[in-house]
């Protein structure tokens, strides 16, 4: 057998000697205040956790609706495993299709309304499957600037020209849109941005994808369970739910389990049966991860309350930063943000607010953009109204702590009485970027 030719770039060279080595660059990541460490948590998620051995109140979880820790969800997975095993074995192509796929599978295409869904092993893998599947050499892809890292990585993967917009900027990405006319065109977008908490303006994105004949995909992993008529997402409460081509979801956040699914058309299945290499050349979700979502999924038909709670803890916790002195930006979603500049900064309050036993991480580069490090409390509707308001204040007393040298805006920033955060809070709750059909924009854009 002929020796396979190595290529220039591995013939046994020396590395360059430039090329910095995995302690050097450690170094430079902590320099720059980005490194990162794995916090251990030692029981449920719920809303207080044991995280490294101490008792903390948990305000950066995902499991929006408190059901990874539901009773009905926990047996359906121990019963999945007594009837399938741990592992589906193999690729879903191969041996590795169960009944418990397509079974859920079915139950999420019902939950969405649409012809069909296709389950992957994580939200990152559907979105690169179906991005790479649905747009290659030739076409364009269109992405908000704050768009999930899955999404960046799929367009990047995909081999299509690539068009960033600025973050929820209609009329910027219909000025692209005119300019690569007669393109084959995919826009991609949130619905729920993960770290800002604002929302992809739909009813606008599905004017322009009809205008010029472009293929609209929304990932709607942080607002299933969470936004809209069932918690079925931003555009079904934007109404616009059968005009998006591409519906993207998660079961590892509202509904308490792990992996994701792309929902649409029967075809856009089959076209990702087929083409999608992230879900061609990996093993199938574990048939206990299928199950648990599909128990979750019923709990959320049935307790739409769980929404209800959820969305009036946000407002909770809103108003409690905002009669603290915290500005909290635009979101009103279950995500709040707290930006506060550079990394350091993020870092250091997220320790105080942990050695003060609550645990909400610092988001840093290149997760958010330089220069806009945060604070990101998310919630759950399993969190009580007196956690809130105490998570709150120990929130605003790192903040001041820590900023006060160092911005402006905190060296007068002390707890409001009632009324003038009541007075914000009607302010933020009119917030939008407002951009108007045919290029007319509000003063408040």
């Amino acid at each position: 057998m002929a020796a396979v030719p190595l290529n220039e770039a591995s013939r046994g060279e020396p590395a360059d000697p430039e090329q910095p080595d995995l302690e050097a660059r450690l170094v430079r990541i902590r320099e720059a205040g980005l490194y990162r460490r794995l916090r251990t948590v030692e029981s449920l998620q719920g809303p207080r956790v044991k995280l490294d051995g101490e008792e903390v109140l948990l305000l950066c979880s995902n499991n929006y609706l408190g059901l990874a820790e539901h009773p009905k969800v926990r047996l359906a997975a121990i019963a999945a495993v007594k009837e399938f095993g741990t592992g589906a074995g193999s690729s879903r192509l191969i041996a590795g299709n169960m009944s418990a796929h397509e079974r859920l599978e079915r139950r999420l295409a019902e939950f969405h309304q649409t012809e069909s869904a296709l389950l992957f092993g994580s939200g990152y893998l559907a979105n690169i499957g179906a991005i790479t599947a649905l747009a290659g050499p030739g076409d364009v892809v269109y992405s908000d600037e704050l768009n999930h890292a899955s999404i960046v990585d799929g367009c990047r993967l995909s081999g299509a020209a690539k068009f960033v917009y600025r973050h929820r900027d209609i009329e910027h990405l219909a000025w692209a849109l005119e300019h690569a006319a007669g393109r084959p065109a995919l826009i991609v977008t949130d619905g729920l941005f993960s770290m800002d908490g604002d929302r992809a303006p739909l009813m606008w994105l599905v004017e322009l994808a009809r205008k010029h004949g472009a293929r609209l995909m929304v990932d709607e992993a942080h607002a299933v369970g969470t936004i809209g008529p069932g918690g079925r997402g931003v555009a079904a409460d934007c109404g616009v739910a059968d005009e998006v081509d591409v519906i993207v979801g998660t079961l590892g956040k509202s509904l308490g389990s792990y992996g994701a699914y792309v929902c649409g058309k029967q075809e856009l299945r089959e076209t990702l049966i087929n083409s999608a290499r992230s879900f061609i050349f990996t093993t199938g979700l574990p048939p206990a991860a299928a199950a648990a979502a599909g128990a979750a999924l019923e709990i959320l038909l049935a307790e739409p309350q769980r929404i209800q709670r959820l969305q009036s803890n946000a407002r909770v916790m809103r108003e409690a930063l905002v009669c603290e002195g915290v500005r909290v930006g635009a979101s009103q979603s279950q995500i709040i943000p707290i930006e506060v500049g550079e990394a350091e900064r993020a870092t250091a309050i997220s320790l105080r607010m942990l050695e003060d036993g609550v645990y909400a991480q610092a988001i840093r580069p290149p997760t958010v953009p330089d220069g806009t490090s945060r604070i990101r409390i998310s919630l759950m509707a399993s969190h009580g109204k007196a956690q809130l308001r105490a998570g709150a204040k120990t929130t605003a007393a790192a903040v001041r702590l820590i900023l006060a040298d160092t911005d402006p805006r905190m060296q007068t920033a002390q707890p409001r009485p009632l009324p003038s955060a009541a007075e914000e809070l009607d302010a933020i709750e009119g917030a939008e970027i407002a951009i108007r059909p045919h290029g007319v924009r509000s003063p408040a854009a």
